[in-house]
């Protein structure tokens, strides 16, 4: 017997599926493309208040690293632990938002899966925390 592929309601009339067109560029199209959507993202981090207030802090964590950092290694790590905190930050708000687009009424997994992404940041700021903490120990 042969499964039929699932095709989702709104997709039942038998009209066809409206292919992305993103998946039909290429080369320099696709990375111009990609490169807007990115800065949508940004945008769309910026409306974020957590966000807004990490990146505030980044701007003056990054320049930070090259005042605090003895060797090109710790610059480094010292910039990554900020950066990856607003990486962390912009997944937490895509789960977020995801988890809003199914369904805005309480769920047991929507909950969890907003408690992990928050989790998350919470490992990224302890993890930036304390890489900074330790830099200025060894520094000061």
């Amino acid at each position: 017997m042969q499964e039929t592929p699932f095709v989702p309601a709104h997709h039942q009339n038998d009209s066809p599926i409206p292919a992305n067109p993103q998946k039909q560029r290429t080369g320099l199209n696709r990375l111009w493309h990609a490169t807007g959507y990115s800065l949508q993202g940004l945008r769309a981090g910026w409306q974020q208040s957590a966000f807004r207030q990490e990146a505030c802090l980044a701007a003056v964590l990054l320049p930070g690293a090259f005042w605090l950092g003895q060797t090109w290694l710790e610059v480094f790590v010292l910039a990554f632990t900020v950066v990856f905190v607003l990486v962390t930050e912009l997944l937490n708000s895509a789960v977020e938002a995801t988890v809003d687009r199914v369904g805005l009424e309480w769920h047991a997994l929507a909950k969890q899966a907003k408690d992990l992404g928050s989790a998350a940041v919470l490992l990224a700021l302890l993890l930036c925390a304390g890489t900074w903490g330790w830099a200025l120990w060894a520094r000061l």
